[in-house]
């Protein structure tokens, strides 16, 4: 019996090890999704579930790709294998991946790999492929696209490649959207995406592509050519109605407007940050030749790029958006935009405009916002019944002095008025001159308008009167005349006030009458007391920042301690002793102080004046101060006491001696 139990357990012993549990996996599984990114895996764990959705092993330290590395992937629609160190994957590893729709390989060394010249194998099932970050070369991706029948979705940005060729994409022939931005793109061989009847597209940003002169890719709606070095965009003459809704064309060195196709559908188109100096598509004959003897215009069978095959219309009948800022534009004529008949955004700012008008040939009359601002405009002009949806303009930054006083009020729709850092002065009413003045009155339409740095010298009583403003901005104008009427009509509609940073040392405005008023900022003046309200205060945030305040009166902390959520009190010689109301106001919790450590305040310590910040007085700070006021009135009034008791008595014994000298007498 002994024998056959020490035997029993001989072989339990030697079966055991083969029979213990297998250690838990590390990944986290979510009804199919297993998730083991992040965890320093060298191998893929062997213990997961039969069944897979989604299989993330994004960022490890993966090496080889092969099947004794991977599980059975006969179930996997989306793995994620982003950020590991693959430089190996077995030939065929993915064949047998019926349902793989989404492979993630970016950001690993498959350059490696590519080296190898080995095709990675079918991709049958394959819809979306990143191979992104691998540092791969041209031609290197054929080993990754060779047989991909059903892929649309192919990211390859952030590689080496600097040249297309024209069977890159012959295994890929579903592809609908192809990323290349962020290589070194110089060449792309003809017909390269041409047989990419389904393309919808293409993202060829941020490479080193110089010029397109024949673009016909009929059938693509987006194309983004931005950060290049193109210097000539031009689409092949074709009667053929083109898909292209979005042009991004932006940060190249473009010189004069592309050549779009001349039927199209184009919706979006962004040439800014180029070098554009006119919006036509070629200039003067001798100025092109001047470009390519100097070298800058590359050449194809000598003759300029930027010189157009044909000189042919550009109709946008559907373009909504158009951004021409950032180039070098002195003119653009009306009758540019006469085609322009759906156009709900220009932007003409940061160029070298000396005038700009607008007149019946090219009306914008679906125009939303209009941006000229900082050009050199001398010359304004708005022709009646143009411009009739317009609702934001922005003109800063054009040191404009003169304008046509009524131009703002042919405007039925404009909501917005940017007219920062110009020369501009403001009609005094309706009914008075108006020279050298812009009328801002009876704008019923208007809600913004900004002002700020126009070297106002005054704001005229009733200048925005029947002008429903919500935001007023009349910033930065110093030394700028603002009287009690200044703001008169605004008192139903006002919410937002700036006078910073107008040396003011008076303000003679009633705002209690501003009953909607939210925000008032008065930073950045000279004033030397605050008493701006008769009654209660609707204002929420109050900027009091870089003035001269000493004290802020009782009555005004009354009027705001309601409504008052936010305050700026810094910079201010502020009294700590003669404060007690705003000290009291900024230690209430609902109160916000944003500048609160940068609030300081003076006390008097041992006849030396000394700075403390407003969250730090304590009462002892004003009692040395208050004791000794305290000590002196009592001392003054025990002198004027005992000389009052002194005069009393000695007119009383004048008076007894006086009366006892006269009954002796008698």
């Amino acid at each position: 019996m002994g024998t056959r139990l020490w035997i029993l357990m001989l072989v339990v012993n030697q079966v055991s090890p083969y029979r213990r549990p297998a250690e838990p996996s590390p990944c986290q599984v979510v009804h199919e999704d297993v998730d083991c990114s992040s965890l320093n895996l060298r191998r893929v764990p062997a213990q997961l579930p039969a069944f897979i959705h989604l299989l993330d092993l994004s960022r490890n330290l993966l090496q080889n790709l092969t099947d004794r590395e991977l599980p059975a992937l006969s179930t996997v629609q989306h793995l994620n294998l982003h950020a590991n160190k693959i430089q190996f994957i077995q030939p065929g590893l993915f064949q047998g991946t019926s349902r793989l729709e989404v492979l993630d390989l970016s950001a690993n060394s498959l350059d490696l790999y590519a080296a190898l010249k080995t095709h990675i194998g079918p991709l049958k099932s394959v819809q979306h492929l990143d191979l992104s970050g691998n540092g791969l070369f041209t031609d290197m991706s054929d080993y990754f696209l060779s047989d991909a029948p059903v892929l649309t979705n192919l990211s390859l940005d952030g590689n080496s490649i600097t040249k297309i060729s024209r069977h890159t994409f012959n295994g890929s022939q579903a592809l609908r959207n192809i990323d290349l931005h962020n290589n070194v793109i110089i060449e792309i061989e003809e017909g390269a995406f041409e047989s990419l009847t389904g393309l919808s597209e293409l993202d060829l940003s941020v490479n080193s592509i110089s010029c397109i002169t024949d673009f016909n890719l009929v059938q693509l709606k987006t194309l983004n050519l931005s950060k290049n070095s193109l210097t000539n965009f031009q689409t092949v003459d074709s009667d053929l109605e083109f898909e292209i809704l979005y042009l991004d064309l932006r940060e190249n060195k473009i010189l004069y407007f592309p050549v779009l196709p001349e039927r199209n559908k184009l919706m979006y188109l962004d040439l800014s940050r180029n070098l554009l100096r006119s919006v036509n598509c070629s200039g003067p004959l001798e100025e092109l030749e001047n470009l390519k003897a100097s070298g800058y215009l590359f050449t194809d069978h000598d003759k300029p790029l930027c010189l157009c095959v044909n000189q042919r219309h550009q109709d946008l009948p559907r373009l909504l958006y158009l951004d021409l800022s950032y180039n070098q534009l002195k003119a653009i004529p009306s009758s540019f935009f006469s085609s322009m008949v759906s156009l709900e955004s220009l932007n003409i700012s940061n160029n070298c405009l000396e005038r700009f008008s607008v007149d019946s040939e090219g009306r914008l009359n679906s125009l939303k916002t209009l941006d000229i601002s900082y050009n050199n405009l001398q010359n304004l002009s708005f022709g009646e019944s143009t411009l009739a949806a317009l609702e934001v303009l922005h003109l800063q930054g054009n040191a404009l002095s003169t304008l046509d006083a009524g131009i703002f009020s042919r405007l039925p729709n404009i909501r917005s008025l940017h007219l920062q850092q110009n020369l501009f002065s403001i009609c005094p009413s309706l009914k008075g001159p108006m020279h050298d003045c812009i009328r801002l009155s009876s704008i019923p339409t208007l809600s913004y308008l900004y002002l700020s740095e126009n070297s106002l010298a005054s704001v005229p009583p009733g200048a925005f009167r029947r002008t429903p403003l919500l935001i007023l901005d009349l910033s930065q104008n110093a030394d700028m005349g603002l009287g009690p009427s200044s703001l008169s009509g605004l008192e139903t509609t006002l919410v937002h006030l700036s006078l910073r940073g107008n040396q003011l040392r008076t303000l003679a405005i009633d705002f209690t009458l501003f009953r909607k008023l939210k925000s008032l900022d008065l930073s950045v003046n000279r004033l030397t007391g605050v008493s701006l309200w008769s009654g209660d205060s609707s204002v929420e945030s109050l900027n009091l920042q870089n003035n001269s305040l000493v004290t802020l009166a009782s009555d005004t902390v009354f009027a705001l301690q309601k409504s008052l959520r936010t305050l700026y009190v810094g910079s201010n010689p502020l009294s700590c002793c003669g404060n007690p109301y705003l000290l009291t106001l900024l230690q209430q919790d609902r109160l916000n102080v944003p500048d609160i450590a940068a609030a300081t305040c003076w006390y008097t310590r041992d006849s030396e004046s000394v700075e403390i910040s407003v969250s730090a007085v304590q009462s002892e700070h004003c009692e040395s101060v208050d004791g000794k006021v305290l000590w002196i009135s009592v001392i003054v009034m025990l002198a004027l006491g005992l000389t009052l008791v002194l005069v009393v008595a000695l007119k009383l014994c004048h008076s007894k001696t006086h009366r006892f000298k006269r009954g002796i007498k008698a």
